[in-house]
């Protein structure tokens, strides 16, 4: 069995060819993927009914950056805890810095392996449910 199955993944990344790749990677690590253009476009995917374990952003992107995003989720109570990960080019310590300001799991650069995004995200992921067993939420408790 793969070690994502069962866990989908918000993917948000403006560009096409990118997110096909990273689609494709997560795809046969056995993870469900959710897709979206850009911040606004994710943010609106995880209004839906989605059950979303980790979220993969791109920082450059139009309407509503990474950042923005990032910052946008961590104010969703349902997402607070998610593992949000940029996944991009930029690796300038001042954006990496605003990345992990607004609530950023951690930093991929890319050009990235794709066995290396899958373990990381499994590891990520494990990370989150170990914290959540932990630390249970109203939510998870059935309140």
């Amino acid at each position: 069995m793969s070690a994502g199955t069962g866990n989908t993944i918000l993917v948000v990344d403006d560009s096409p060819t990118m997110r096909g790749m990273i689609v494709r990677a997560l795809v046969a690590g056995g993870y469900q993927v959710v897709e979206a253009s850009d911040g606004i476009e994710g943010l609106s995917r995880l209004q839906g009914d989605a059950e979303i374990q980790a979220i993969l952003t791109d920082i450059n992107m139009p309407r509503m950056d990474g950042v923005a995003f990032i910052r946008a989720v961590r104010q969703m109570e349902r997402f607070a805890r998610t593992p949000v990960l940029a996944l991009t080019t930029e690796y300038e310590p001042d954006v990496k810095a605003a990345g992990k300001a607004a609530g950023a799991t951690g930093w991929i650069v890319k050009p990235f392996a794709a066995d290396q995004l899958c373990s990381v995200i499994g590891m990520v992921i494990r990370r989150m449910v170990g914290q959540n067993r932990a630390h249970p939420t109203p939510e998870s408790q059935g309140a």
